[in-house]
């Protein structure tokens, strides 16, 4: 006789203490995917935008063929701003949300994001009427506001830690994933449709209002998920600058953080040069300077530029939302973190091959080449979709239960910094030489490197 024959009817019909617990905690990981959607959103309507922004607005009062150095200067803090604060803020933010729950530092960060994406759009405005250096400072404080905002994402992953077992947590990990594809599909594809209003603060509007949503949202639905005593957390400073350290010299936690180091430092390499390399093969091995271009040719730019990163987060979602999350519980996060990153070595593999032949002269049909570069891109990014979550998971799985904000934290920071380098080192190397192939080859060198050091961890 089964269990439910021997139970009164009013007993069985009435949901358990567990069954309570396990519908609030899928309420708080659909919550937080929602929120992490469309705070990316966001995002993705700003990134293809800032390179060029900001060289237009330094044009006008610093020509790029005499202040090529302050362009670089610019350009390079626009860009590794966001991450910077996110390489200092993530751990703190995990920190604290260990000791005083996940609720505040999430809402704390969304409502960063609204102000400064707000921030945002007004540069944008005064920059093209008359106010270019003022609108360059205010896209400054833009990014650092908006990186100290974003960098609640490890909080987001706690969030996931916190909801999930041992046994669903790389599947968990996998939606923090999934809501970074979309907001990189469907952010800058808005970003496309905004050249429809007349006005360049559009972008950053859209990504403040999407924010705001995200916030509200949050304020109604979120809940709090921390379950510890807070005991442990309580007695730690929220401000330890050996935790990185400490993180680092965990066996199997350390080699797992500095492996996706590595992996992010090769995307980001790739990932910071891919409009100059989608130029390159649409313009049969030649990358046109800005002051070559006419204001129809920048637009172009920035709609093929929106319409690739949108390519990149339509596959991370796909990958990390169809495969990743059906068979991680047969293949396991160890297998997928090794296949992902032999993924990326070849996929970087076949991008050197292919700048190489357009250089040389070999491939020269657009009609070939684009749809071979879109192939080989789909490779890489699988790589990093599925080597993702899998470290994600991995590091939360062998971390102390009490510290999962901090050592996410961690994980997230290293990624943030490689997220600074990664683009840096890159945007140099790709004009070291005319074929452009050394991010690329310093990116298969760090992966060859990563491959390795995986293969030498242990087995789930």
């Amino acid at each position: 006789m089964s269990e439910l024959d021997t139970t009164k009817p009013e007993t069985a019909a009435a949901p358990s203490a567990a069954d309570t617990e396990s519908g609030g905690r899928r309420k708080a990981l659909f919550i937080v995917f929602l929120v992490v959607v469309i705070d990316l959103l966001g995002f993705g309507i700003v990134l293809p935008l800032l390179p060029l922004y900001a060289n237009n607005l330094l044009g006008p009062h610093y020509p790029v063929e005499t202040h090529r150095l302050l362009h670089g200067i610019v350009l390079g803090a626009l860009m590794a701003s966001f991450s910077f604060m996110q390489f200092l803020f993530a751990p703190i933010y995990g920190r604290i949300s260990d000791r005083i729950g996940r609720r505040p530092i999430l809402l704390l960060g969304l409502a960063g994001s609204v102000v400064f994406y707000g921030l945002f759009a007004y540069a944008s405005h005064i920059g093209f009427a008359g106010e270019p250096r003022l609108a360059l400072v205010l896209i400054l404080v833009a990014r650092v506001g908006a990186g100290v905002a974003g960098a609640t994402i490890s909080t987001a992953q706690a969030v996931v830690a916190d909801c999930t077992s041992f046994a669903t947590r790389a599947r968990g990990m996998a939606l923090i994933g999934i809501a970074f594809g979309i907001g990189f599909t469907c952010g800058p594809i808005l970003c496309f449709f905004s050249f429809v209003v007349p006005s360049k603060a559009a972008p950053g509007i859209a990504a403040s209002l999407l924010s705001l949503i995200a916030l509200l949202l949050a304020v109604a639905l979120l809940p709090e998920t921390l379950r510890t005593s807070g005991t442990a957390a309580g007695r730690r400073d929220w401000i330890r600058f050996g935790a990185t350290l400490e993180v680092l010299r965990t066996p199997v936690v350390g080699a797992l953080v500095v492996t996706f180091f590595l992996a992010t430092f090769a995307f980001g390499s790739l990932e910071s040069t891919l409009a100059l390399m989608n130029q390159f093969l649409l313009s049969a091995g030649r990358v046109l300077r800005m002051e070559e271009m006419s204001d129809e040719q920048l637009e172009d730019v920035i709609r093929k530029s929106s319409l690739i990163f949108a390519f990149v987060g339509l596959v991370l979602m796909l990958v990390q939302g169809g495969i990743y999350r059906r068979f991680v519980s047969r293949v396991g996060e160890m297998r997928f973190l090794r296949a992902g990153v032999a993924l990326m070595l070849l996929g970087l593999c076949a991008v050197i091959a292919t700048l190489l032949a357009v250089h040389g002269g070999i491939l020269t049909e657009t009609a070939v080449v684009i749809p071979l570069a879109l192939v080989i891109l789909a490779v890489l990014v699988t790589g990093f979709a599925v080597m993702t979550p899998s470290v994600q998971a991995l590091v939360s799985k062998r971390s102390d239960p009490t510290r999962q904000g901090e050592i996410l934290g961690v994980n997230q920071s290293m990624s943030a910094l490689a997220r600074i380098l990664g683009p840096a080192i890159g945007s140099f190397l790709f004009f070291v030489e005319l074929s452009h192939v050394m991010p690329y080859v310093a990116g298969a060198a760090l992966m060859a490197v990563v491959l390795v050091l995986t293969l030498r961890l242990p087995q789930e």
